[in-house]
């Protein structure tokens, strides 16, 4: 399909993209239960009076959405912004509150389509297969799709802060990468890379004034308007979650960091453990380490003057091959960005990805 779909056209491949999305959102949620650990938490705020960052599911065992909830142990580990949005979804009916987490996904999904493809053109990128290539992905249509996970929105907001940052709104950019991160705090892997853009960018346009005029440069445009704009969202998000949570909200990102200590079946490093026999513990600190050195070398790169988005995207992928906590929904995280990235090893470890998680992740 991919290699296709230029000769197919736009039009046929937006069809195309319409109708599987449709089709997966008007499906019953699959093999992930999340969507209704989403409802439950915000059902324990507003019906239970409980704070669904302090409390865990089974603080409320009779609520008609526990039934249905895998991980009835565990705070939320979702951001503020997103927490407040799923709140008036309590008063709704289970199979109500369900299918608009659906709707928010599947629109999500699509919209994600719509802004790649048009930096896709920007970029001079194949829009078609720049949509396709993340709106037609199996995974995304089983897991982020039909299974609702808000993985899906809060790369829309990153990727509209990149798309943003593209068209030099940066205090825009800067606001919506914050949000997607007030939505699931995964999707800050795009941030450092932005800021070292809009840095390094701040950096030339001041040494091109001090080139035309002789006086010294005042960096103004890219760098501040990119902090103001985050920082601006982050007090914004920020008050409105002390005023639902107090600052007990911060507890998700450390959740959210201790999936580190599990492991699951699919990842990586645990994988190769496995196959090897070598030692689990000393591979996944391996895998991160190498993580780490990894996003430095390529920051350091796009300070150099590489394409930020094409590193950006090489980081979102190194993450999934280095985490122990691997889901396959997960990968809708690097899509976007290897989608424009004009990047042919990157799109192939990706669609690699995607055929190692398929049989295990969708039972065929």
């Amino acid at each position: 399909m991919l290699a296709l779909a230029p000769r197919i056209g736009r039009r046929t491949i937006a069809v195309l993209i319409g109708v599987a999305v449709l089709a997966f959102a008007c499906a019953p949620v699959l093999l992930s239960h999340d969507a209704f650990s989403y409802l439950d938490y915000a059902r324990l705020g507003v019906r239970h009076g409980l704070d669904p960052y302090v409390n865990a599911p089974d603080a409320a065992p009779t609520d008609p959405a526990f039934a249905h909830v895998t991980w009835t142990e565990t705070p939320s580990a979702y951001g503020p912004l997103f927490t407040l949005a799923t709140y008036p979804l309590a008063w709704l009916p289970i199979w109500l509150a369900i299918a608009v987490l659906k709707a928010v996904a599947a629109i999500s999904v699509l919209g994600l389509a719509w802004i790649v493809s048009r930096l896709a053109a920007w970029r001079g990128v194949d829009p078609a297969r720049a949509a396709a290539f993340i709106a037609l992905n199996p995974l995304v249509l089983v897991h982020v799709v039909s299974g609702a996970h808000n993985d899906g929105l809060a790369m829309l907001l990153a990727m509209a802060g990149v798309a943003a940052l593209v068209v030099r709104c940066e205090a825009s950019a800067g606001a919506s990468l914050v949000a997607g991160a007030a939505i699931k705090s995964s999707s800050l892997f795009v941030a450092p890379f932005a800021l070292a853009a809009a840095a390094r960018d701040s950096m030339l346009m001041g040494r091109k004034a001090l080139y035309i005029s002789g006086f010294r440069p005042i960096n103004r445009g890219c760098l501040r308007g990119f902090v103001l704009g985050a920082l601006g969202a982050a007090v914004v998000i920020g008050l409105a979650g002390y005023l639902g949570f107090g600052w007990e909200w911060l507890h998700a990102f450390g959740l959210a960091g201790e999936n580190q200590g599990r492991t699951s079946y699919m990842s990586i490093p645990v994988t190769f453990a496995r196959l090897t026999g070598a030692d689990e513990g000393v591979v996944r600190a391996a895998a991160l380490v190498l993580f780490g050195v990894g996003v430095v070398r390529l920051l350091a790169w796009t300070w150099r003057g590489a394409d930020w988005i094409r590193a950006a995207a090489w980081a979102g992928t190194a993450l999934l091959l280095a985490t122990s906590w691997l889901l396959p929904w997960y990968l809708v995280w690097p899509l976007p960005l290897a989608a424009v990235a004009r990047d042919r090893l990157l799109a192939f470890v990706l669609l690699a990805l995607t055929a190692y998680q398929l049989g295990a992740r969708i039972p065929l």
